[in-house]
C-alpha cells in the first residue's frame, strides 16, 4: 500500500511539475508552486527531489521517454524508407497532437542545457538512424531513390513534422486558423508532409 502511495505522490509531482516548467520554464518555476500543485508540502516536494534541476531532468527524461520507442520502432523495422516515412511522420503526428507541450519542452531543455542530451543517449531506446542510414544508401544504390544523404533525409523528416508544433501561434497567425482549423492542419500533415518528401526523392 505505502509504495502505491509514493508511485501516486511521485506522478503527481511530475504532472504538477510539467505543467509549471512548461508554462514557466526552467527559470521561472518554483518548487513552492510545483508543491502546491502537486497538493504536498515543500518538504514532501523535497524528499522526492533534493532540487529544482534533479526534478526537471526527471519530467525531461519522462517526456522523451513517452516518445522516443516509438521513433525508434519506425527506423529500425523492416519497412522500406518510404514506409518509414509514412509510419514515422503519422507516428509522431499522432503523438504529438495528445502531448502538445513536449516539442518545446524539449528544445527549451536543449537549448538550456545542451549536454543533457548526451545523458539521454545511453538509453537503449534512444532513437538510432544507423539501420536508416544503411536503407538510405541502398535504395539509393538501387535507383529506388535520388541520391541523399540519410542525415539530410532525417534532417528532413524531423523538420517539416517538428517545427508545425514548436511554431504553433506563427502558424495560426499565418494561416489565420482558429483551434479546430489548426488541428485540422496537423491531421492533413500524416499524408501532405509524407507525400512531400516521398516526391522530393522517389525515381519517377
Amino acid at each position: 500500500m505505502k509504495k502505491a502511495k509514493d508511485e501516486n505522490t511521485e506522478e503527481q509531482i511530475l504532472v504538477a511539475a510539467k505543467n509549471v516548467f512548461q508554462t514557466k520554464g526552467m527559470d521561472g518555476a518554483r518548487m513552492q508552486e510545483i508543491a502546491d500543485k502537486a497538493g504536498i508540502n515543500k518538504a514532501m516536494l523535497h524528499y522526492y527531489y533534493r532540487n529544482k534541476q534533479l526534478l526537471f531532468e526527471a519530467v525531461f527524461k519522462n517526456a522523451f521517454s513517452l516518445l522516443a520507442p516509438q521513433l525508434n520502432a519506425v527506423l529500425n523495422d523492416d519497412s522500406s524508407i518510404e514506409d518509414k516515412i509514412k509510419n514515422f511522420t503519422s507516428n509522431y503526428i499522432t503523438f504529438i497532437v495528445k502531448h502538445p507541450y513536449l516539442p518545446n519542452f524539449i528544445i527549451q531543455e536543449l537549448n538550456r542545457n545542451p549536454d543533457f542530451i548526451l545523458k539521454m543517449k545511453d538509453n537503449p531506446a534512444f532513437p538510432n538512424i544507423e539501420k536508416f542510414k544503411i536503407q538510405v544508401d541502398d535504395e539509393v544504390a538501387k535507383g529506388v531513390i535520388k541520391p541523399i544523404s540519410a542525415e539530410q533525409l532525417f534532417i528532413n523528416i524531423m523538420a517539416l513534422n517538428i517545427f508545425p508544433f514548436v511554431a504553433k501561434p506563427l502558424i495560426m497567425a499565418f494561416t489565420s486558423a482558429n483551434d479546430k482549423h489548426y488541428q485540422q492542419l496537423m491531421e492533413d500533415r500524416k499524408t501532405e508532409v509524407a507525400n512531400f518528401i516521398i516526391n522530393s526523392i522517389k525515381n519517377s
